[in-house]
């Protein structure tokens, strides 16, 4: 049975997320026989799977659930899903999301009023406390993203046709930028869906979170391989400099030191404490001062320039590409 549209949710052992996420798609304001999920299994767990058919022989059988084995990663699971899609639109959102009511209409309402519109993105509304933390913080910028799979809605026909997500993109960055360049290089337009809104709590993270994602650079890279002039220009126009002046004031006063340059070693010395220390000051500024989070901005401060020079080189290594 066709339908108008198929949501595609790609899930990986986060039950309680999925059924936050599963209960207000099945209260969408479109009638039931129009549209239909698809959730994506990452894990193949037979616990999720229990969990959809829940959901699916109660009142909505339009729910199924897609078992993923093969390579893994949120890209792979959500071509997995579009891959059994009936509906003539594909609509996107996440596990750890909860879509509004009216989500899918408005989506659905974008392609009405634009014809011409080959996607379109709806809005993202993150959740924070009155003082955020800097993880806090950083996850609000889904808000401002031009195109993110928390919340977007594309023509079939016009995925398969650009070959859908790129399944190197093997973590959950860059892979809707990926496709939106490619969407925009396709020809058509990417509208805006204001009305078609999705709320994204901000999930728990561990302490020092912001080290781990450094390794996002790796798509970074992958993504300025594809579309350098796209990524300059809606990306980054350039790199991170300060970065980069951090991890050279560490190397000379490290090897000015090893050379026996006492003066030399202690200037380089004070730069980087100082080129450290205001990079340390903007991710404070407007987010939480409790002494947890202090301590956390004072240690990573110092860790995250060298770790993100070492992945951006090593991602430009890897991905062949001119990337800094």
């Amino acid at each position: 049975m066709k339908r108008r549209v198929t949501v595609v949710v790609p899930t990986y052992r986060r039950p309680e997320l999925l059924g936050r996420c599963l209960a207000a798609l099945a209260a969408q304001d479109l009638a039931a026989a129009d549209y239909e999920v698809m959730v994506a299994d990452d894990a193949a767990s037979e616990a999720t799977r229990q969990q959809v058919e829940a959901f699916a022989g109660q009142a909505w059988p339009h729910f199924y659930y897609v078992p993923f084995t093969g390579r893994h990663g949120p890209a792979a699971a959500r071509n997995a899903g579009a891959r059994l899609a009936r509906g003539a639109i594909l609509a996107f959102t996440d596990d750890d999301c909860v879509p509004e009511r009216n989500w899918l209409s408005a989506g659905l309402g974008a392609f009405e009023e634009n014809p011409q519109a080959v996607a379109a993105t709806g809005r993202v509304i993150v959740p924070l406390p009155e003082t955020p933390t800097d993880y806090e913080r950083d996850a609000a910028g889904l808000e401002r993203a031009e195109f993110v799979t928390a919340n977007c809605f594309c023509r079939r026909d016009v995925f398969e046709a650009v070959g859908g997500f790129d399944e190197r993109f093997s973590a959950a960055w860059r892979e809707d930028s990926d496709l939106h360049f490619a969407l925009l290089k396709f020809g058509g337009e990417v509208v805006r869906a204001a009305k078609a809104v999705v709320v994204h709590p901000v999930r728990p993270a561990p302490w020092g979170v912001s080290l781990r994602q450094q390794r996002k650079s790796l798509f970074d890279a992958l993504l300025y391989k594809k579309h350098p002039a796209l990524y300059r220009q809606r990306i980054r126009p350039g790199p991170p400099c300060d970065y980069y002046a951090i991890v050279g004031a560490l190397g000379i006063a490290s090897g000015a030191a090893l050379a026996g340059r006492p003066v030399w070693a202690l200037a380089a010395a004070g730069a980087w404490a100082l080129l450290t220390a205001r990079f340390c000051a903007r991710r404070l500024r407007g987010t939480s001062w409790a002494p947890r989070h202090l301590a956390e901005m004072v240690v990573t401060s110092g860790l995250i320039p060298p770790l993100s020079v070492f992945w951006r080189l090593y991602a430009a290594v890897k991905f062949r590409v001119l990337f800094f």
